[in-house]
């Protein structure tokens, strides 16, 4: 890495790029600095907590809502803020990289809402990121128009769809840039940046700086995204509960204190989102060392599974509640291929998307444009004219604890066909990821980080409990990075086989596989601490 910028205490490393001078300001810079001065203590001792409560649970300590918490839940007269402009109707939300071509798709699409990801569908190479921030300014501005070389134009519409910011999650740091030799929290990094340079411009062009918060696990997490909210708007002379934000309940221990994570952003909560797939993807990991939370085939567990319809529902019922929206789940099917294999997939985004309308979600997700029409059309026949349906607070629901765990009722074993399947869709998004693509086309899905995790951790969990043999599941590793290599040439076969064999098949399970990822991308260059 070279050194571009020393900025106070904070050191930019990294090649300088296009524009990156834009985006890398003194200003921001500083301004970064501050956030990390102020919150990165706190941020460490509450990954020391995630990895105490994860040790508690895998020595078979119960999940229970908190009784220390029970004031908040039962009190009836809390809400949070309500809808801000541009989020007030959210029944089609698209998500997908912050990159050029595919920006101004989602923007075009007819979606409500554009979520800009930095986490699980961008590779976070320093180019990806920082260019990332600039096609965001561009957007805004709508500087964003583009012909490419072989002549295709890109072109923003006059009512492109409202943008929120998925920045990086608390568990990781931002390498290229430092303080005192330590990286800065990736998170502070991909919201103090678009939040230094966008917030003012979003308000300006009558929307605002909105966020969607990933991987939260308690409601002290929360209260530190609060924190930061408000240090960030007294910086930049911004009113307190300008910034909305929206948090994806997709870990197994945030699900036990939704209402708790509204209350403490409540001045700044846009609701809550079903992240099922990394739902799925918390569950099994922390459960994995018990033998009574094994799970068949990804395929075979979906939405109405006993446990994943309990989570959904409470979800509704929480939100409607207190007033906040209620959004569903990812649809990945790509729209594409043979005519039959296209109706067969809208018809599965139907029926998807029919249960979430029909249980009170206000909108849900997609991840193509292609998909944008079938979404639309399901919830403007629930929804009509209304742009949500707050109204519909589910009084009917009562989800316990057993509820949310009640996995027995879904367990099996995996068949060859399933385990193949893992062991190839995990090889396949780890060479992208490594080569710098956070969102990849995979057997008709386009697929993100939450797949390649599902993947890793119940080839890991079924060894561990011997539904699976070692033995079977080497040869399948050899045999497909062999068909990788033959299919893509330019694979890095060694670091995806290294990558593989340390996150599903050592003697320990790592709670992510994009840490370790990012680790091994900045080999060979100079190590920076922490």
């Amino acid at each position: 890495m070279t050194t571009l910028a020393t900025t106070g205490r904070v050191q930019v490393l990294g090649a300088p790029g296009d524009r990156h001078e834009e985006v890398l300001t003194p200003e921001a810079l500083d301004f970064i600095g501050r956030l990390d001065a102020a919150f990165t203590a706190r941020r460490f001792d509450l990954l020391t907590e995630r990895r105490r409560r994860s040790a508690l649970l895998r020595g078979g300590t119960p999940l229970d809502f908190s009784r220390a918490t029970r004031p908040i839940r039962d009190d009836p007269d809390w809400r949070v803020a309500r809808p801000a402009p541009g989020l007030t109707d959210r029944r089609v939300e698209i998500t997908g990289p912050p990159e050029r071509s595919m920006a101004v798709n989602a923007l075009n699409s007819g979606a409500q809402v554009w979520m800009a990801d930095f986490e699980d569908a961008t590779s976070p190479t320093w180019e990806n990121i920082v260019r990332g921030q600039l096609t965001l300014i561009d957007a805004i501005d709508r500087r964003i128009d583009f012909t490419t070389t072989s002549g295709k134009e890109y072109r923003l519409t006059d009512r492109p769809a409202t943008i929120m910011v998925r920045p990086r999650g608390w568990h990781l740091t931002e390498k290229h840039l430092v303080v005192d030799d330590r990286p800065v929290p990736a998170a502070l990094v991909d919201f103090g940046l678009y939040f230094f340079h966008c917030a003012r411009r979003q308000i300006d062009a009558g929307s605002g700086p909105y966020f969607y918060l990933p991987k939260l696990e308690n409601r002290y997490e929360a209260r530190l995204w609060n924190d930061v909210f408000l240090l960030a708007q007294d910086l930049l002379d911004i009113p307190r509960g300008t910034i909305r934000a929206t948090v994806l309940i997709e870990t197994i221990t945030a699900a036990f204190e939704m209402e708790e994570i509204l209350y403490e952003l409540r001045e700044h909560s846009a609701g809550l989102n079903a992240g099922r797939w990394d739902y799925l993807f918390s569950l099994i990991k922390n459960f994995a060392h018990r033998p009574d939370f094994v799970l068949p085939d990804r395929a075979t567990v979906t939405m109405t599974a006993p446990f994943m319809r309990a989570y959904t529902e409470l979800l509704v019922r929480t939100c409607h509640k207190r007033g906040a929206h209620a959004i569903g789940g990812m649809a990945a099917q790509l729209p594409g291929g043979e005519p039959a294999a296209r109706e067969a997939a809208l018809a599965t985004v139907r029926l998807d998307k029919e249960r979430e309308a029909e249980d009170g979600f206000d909108g849900s997700w997609v991840a193509h444009p292609g998909l944008v029409p079938v979404c639309r059309t399901v919830f403007d026949e629930v929804l009509g004219e209304r742009p949500h349906q707050l109204e519909r607070t589910r009084d009917d629901v009562h989800i316990t604890a057993e509820h949310l765990v009640a996995v027995r009722r879904t367990a099996g074993r995996p068949t060859p066909e399933g385990v193949r399947y893992n062991i190839a869709v995990a090889l396949r998004y780890y060479d992208a990821w490594l080569r710098g693509q956070g969102a990849v086309a995979l057997n008709g899905l386009m697929e993100d980080a939450a797949t390649a995790e599902i993947a890793r951790v119940q080839i890991w969990q079924w060894l561990k409990h011997r539904a699976v043999d070692r033995e079977t599941v080497l040869g399948l590793l050899d045999e497909e990075l062999a068909a990788l290599g033959a299919t893509c040439p330019w694979a890095q076969l060694d670091q995806v086989r290294d990558l593989f064999e340390r996150t599903a098949l050592g003697r320990e399970l790592p709670a992510f596989f994009t840490t370790e990822a990012y680790a091994r991308r900045l080999v060979g260059r100079p190590a920076v601490r922490g």
